[in-house]
């Protein structure tokens, strides 16, 4: 993927699957949302059984991974994102600007959020539950050739078990700015039936709400995979 990203075309099969997780996601207790109540995040809410399917119906992407872990179903409200009490300015400002831009698997920690590799994802694979076009999903094209490097970089000479004690904030942000300057920002709308398949490496976010009505519903899949082939460009 040279732009870092797939949109799948639309396949019967697909569209079944996300029907089905959709019947599902539909009952969830979404009353824990963040943002102004405008994002229910829904990581691992999705009960999927090890090879993704759901409600007996099988995921026609089974075979791109041993384990399927429960998907986040990721649902965005009208009006997102509103501030939370506890967000800066700053931060607010960055996830209207810049959709809150990022890549999976760096995560914040402690008070002064400092970023560790602690969850090493091989893609990100997303089916859109439900028609929607507010709020899509943005990437920023190639960036995951920059942070590849950058990150080349950062763990070079480290043995696999000591690439999360590494504190790559500074190297990731770095790295990041980069991205904004060089990669163009794509939005791409998906509907039930399509599918949208992610680089590991690969810059991304959610732009804000548009003037639609209808909350947008998406199931996301992260499959772990070792250390080394996630440092690898494959």
């Amino acid at each position: 993927m040279p732009s870092g990203y797939m949109k799948c075309p639309y396949d019967p099969s697909v569209a079944t699957w996300a029907q089905a997780a959709r019947d599902v996601a539909s009952k969830l207790d979404t009353t824990d949302r963040r943002h102004g109540h405008t994002w229910f995040v829904g990581v691992d809410a999705l009960p999927n059984d090890p090879n993704g399917a759901i409600s007996g119906v099988e995921m026609p992407f089974a075979r791109m991974s041993a384990h399927w872990h429960r998907a986040q179903v990721s649902i965005i409200y009208p009006g997102y994102p509103k501030q939370d009490p506890i967000e800066s300015d700053a931060a607010h400002r960055f996830r209207i600007h810049r959709a809150a831009a990022h890549m999976d698997g760096l995560l914040p920690e402690g008070p002064e959020k400092r970023r560790h590799l602690r969850e090493r994802h091989g893609f990100i694979l997303g089916l859109p539950l439900n028609n929607a076009s507010d709020s899509p999903l943005v990437v920023w094209e190639g960036s995951h050739h920059i942070m590849g490097a950058a990150f080349a970089r950062a763990f070079d000479g480290l043995s696999p078990d000591q690439f999360g004690d590494r504190d790559v904030t500074d190297i990731y942000q770095s790295a990041r700015r980069e991205v904004f300057e060089k990669c163009e920002q794509v939005e791409l709308i998906t509907r039930p039936g399509e599918a949208i398949l992610l680089h590991r490496h690969l810059i991304h976010g959610v732009a804000p709400w548009g003037e639609g009505q209808t909350a947008r519903m998406v199931a996301y899949f992260r499959p772990l995979i070792a250390p080394r082939l996630w440092l690898s460009g494959r």
